[in-house]
């Protein structure tokens, strides 16, 4: 897997990617002290808002800046977003009201999804390769896995020597760090799109979605996947100390088996789509993932003590690896369908579209969460996450079928595996 990094300007750009993550996860620590020491007992206030603000610019602003952006070479746009970012966090260890948090907030997520979804459509035309394409889409969902666990490890070691402000200098050195490596990397010749109506530009991605089969496919299985990531995210905590009166470190314990379970499928995926079709790979990953909910239901309401615990660590890992054959591949999807010109539109509306699904399963899994239980809650998550299945296999009928050719203003596509 490791031979794609042999490719100089992917190896840069993967690195850094690499040190923008570990940025990003100091900062996730150092922003969830500075609200804590900016509204105490609040901070938990604080903090839901600038996660909902993050998931509003994710959904808004990733469509809106690549449209301004379809005329501007990609490499001035990552430099541009990864400086605003640098900028937003030298800036946060100085604000002393909430309200300050959040527009920095908005600011910073505002430059990631812009960010984000035009790195993802830069690295298939440095690897043009399919083989190679799909070894570098494990790598980075290996790297975004990893993040998960080294930055808070990192940035409890640091915080020992150092006060929480100075995380934030961390985090400026990853993004100028990053912005530094995107400069010394060579990026391949795409030819600029020519001129159109902005509102055209705008909608771009969202018609090459509707138009096209698979990414319909995909469009159903946005929903699944964040119901289960909402679950685990924001209720694991709650059911480890909570609802089993286990230790803190058990919290830390639980997320690691699902990001383990993430890991191994990431490392098996490009072998594993050598013999099988994306559509048989993610579908199945689908279809798993609410029976494993529904599984991790009956664990919660009729099992105890140890025999509970090892079930529950082991429908986590499962949850993980599901999760993974679903988003993993998904990007190849996104490349087939997608010409240079239209690729940062489209890479842009899965963007926008995922998260607009957490932006509806985060607060559900939370609030509902609190009211009627964490079984209950993951019975309402099952359900909408079969619903989204059920919409991805109509949608996604054959994987044989030839893609529709041509979309109005997008380019052909090719024919799906």
């Amino acid at each position: 897997m490791i031979a794609v990094l042999r490719n100089p300007t992917y190896a840069k750009l993967f690195s850094a990617q690499i040190i923008a993550l570990l940025g990003t996860g100091l900062l996730t620590v150092a922003l969830g002290l500075l609200a804590f020491d900016i509204a105490g007992g609040d901070a938990g206030i604080v903090l839901g808002a600038a996660m909902t603000i993050k998931m509003v610019a994710y959904v808004a602003v990733s469509p809106i800046t690549t449209a301004l952006a379809s005329r501007v070479p990609r490499k001035p746009v990552l430099i541009a977003a990864d400086l605003v970012r640098a900028g937003v966090a030298i800036s946060l260890p100085f604000v002393t009201e909430a309200w300050q948090i959040y527009i920095l907030i908005f600011l910073l997520q505002s430059a990631s999804a812009t960010f984000t979804p035009t790195f993802q459509a830069v690295i298939p035309s440095v690897l043009p390769n399919e083989k190679d394409y799909t070894r570098a889409l494990s790598l980075s969902r290996l790297a975004y896995d990893l993040e998960s666990l080294v930055s808070p490890m990192l940035a409890a070691a640091l915080l020992t020597v150092i006060s929480f402000h100075n995380l934030f200098v961390g985090t400026v050195i990853g993004f100028f760090a990053s912005a530094a490596l995107v400069i010394a990397t060579r990026f391949p010749h795409i030819e600029v799109p020519p001129p159109t109506a902005f509102f055209e530009r705008l909608t771009r991605g969202g018609r090459v979605f509707l138009a096209t089969p698979e990414l319909r496919g995909l469009m159903g299985l946005n929903p699944v996947v964040a119901t289960t990531t909402a679950m685990v995210i924001v209720n694991t905590v709650v059911l480890v100390q909570g609802d089993l009166a286990r230790p803190q470190t058990d919290v830390a314990l639980m997320l690691a088996a699902y990001g383990g379970g993430s890991m191994l499928i990431a490392l098996g995926i490009p072998k594993l789509l050598e013999t099988l079709p994306d559509r048989r790979v993610m579908l199945t990953g689908g279809s798993i993932l609410p029976i494993l909910l529904l599984a991790g239901t009956g664990v919660m309401a009729w099992m105890s003590g140890t025999p509970q615990w090892v079930a529950l660590l082991i429908v986590w890992t499962l949850l993980g690896a599901a999760t993974s054959a679903i988003l993993t591949p998904s990007a190849r999807l996104l490349r087939r369908n997608s010409t240079d010109q239209n690729r940062p539109a489209v890479f842009a509306a899965q963007f926008s579209l995922s998260h607009a699904c957490f932006l509806i399963t985060y607060p559900l899994a939370g609030i509902l969460g609190a009211v009627i239980g964490l079984p209950a809650v993951a019975l309402v998550l099952v359900a909408i996450g079969a619903l989204g299945t059920v919409l991805a296999t109509l949608a996604w009928r054959d994987a044989s079928r030839p893609l529709l050719q041509r979309v109005s203003a997008q380019g052909p596509t090719k024919t799906q595996q």
